[in-house]
């Protein structure tokens, strides 16, 4: 009887520590009919298939689980595909576990995991293409699509202002007493230990600035960074010429662009200064 009231105290405690549904936010209405639940769906005249189904499946039935284990923080990397059909028609585009249909030409997928994945194309329900790509975390993947010649990868970059993983994260667990970041959500942010150890490494093997330049160039393609650690890598050139082209660059890359205005204080001319200025002015 002892064991048997320890274990349940233990049990009691653990689930004290659990994050509950419903406890916090705003609960809306469901305003669905109790007719319009426990009817399926039906395919419409344009022979689209429904989310979820892959074409020639039987549509799933009915089977809710009263009683759903929930699943907090998944965590299997970020990244994000953008993908055009230019033509006209009706397309479905499944990516992982994902899938959207729409007749617009345009389809973005949020919330990937890094890695292998599969992307298949529908046409009319009809599979037409299917690849796998490679996601890499914290990039976007932009995609173009042409039924007669097939799916070509455009370019593949390091996301800016990310609205998924990382902000809403923050939104979610944040009522749940879970401690928020460092303010930074913005794409995979330098911390100030890793930024110093690739700071030493770029001063210590690359003497000349086309050098050091292509170590910051290759950074980049995986990594957002703060204006102070911009300022310091601009410092870090001999040329004014090189500064104010690596400063242009890595604007984009920059996380906290309010205070941008740090990178010019490595500037030796006042004529660089300016141009920095003018160039973010008519961004």
């Amino acid at each position: 009887m002892k064991k048997i009231f320890i274990s349940w105290m233990l049990l009691a405690g653990i689930s004290s520590f659990a994050q509950e549904a419903g406890k916090a936010g705003e609960l809306l209405k469901n305003e669905a009919s109790v007719t319009e639940m426990r009817s399926s769906k039906s395919l419409n005249e344009r022979n689209r298939t429904p989310d979820g189904m892959r074409p020639g499946n039987t549509p799933p039935q009915r089977n809710r689980n009263t009683n759903p284990s929930y699943q907090w923080n998944r965590n299997y990397g970020y990244a994000e595909v953008f993908l055009r059909i230019p033509e006209q028609g009706f397309f479905t585009v499944e990516i992982g576990d994902q899938m959207m249909a729409n007749g617009s030409g345009k389809y973005r997928f949020f919330d990937l995991s890094s890695g292998r994945i599969p992307i298949s194309i529908y046409e009319n329900g009809f599979l037409i293409y299917r690849t796998t790509l490679m996601l890499r975390n914290n990039n976007r993947m932009v995609l173009d699509f042409f039924t007669n010649e097939g799916l070509y990868l455009l370019d593949s970059y390091p996301i800016q202002g990310q609205y998924g993983f990382n902000d809403w994260n923050d939104v979610w667990n944040n009522p749940y007493g879970n401690q928020p970041g460092d303010g930074y959500n913005q794409g995979n942010v330098m911390d100030n230990n890793s930024f110093r150890q690739f700071f030493d490494m770029m001063m210590r093997n690359e003497k000349f600035d086309d050098g050091k330049v292509a170590m910051i160039n290759q950074q980049m393609r995986t990594s957002m960074f703060t204006s102070a650690q911009i300022r310091d890598l601009v410092k870090a050139l001999s040329f004014d010429n090189k500064k104010l082209a690596l400063a242009k660059s890595m604007y984009r890359n920059c996380v906290d662009k309010n205070r941008y205005f740090m990178v010019y204080d490595a500037f030796d001319f006042e004529s660089s200064k300016r141009e920095l200025m003018d160039y973010i002015s008519n961004l």
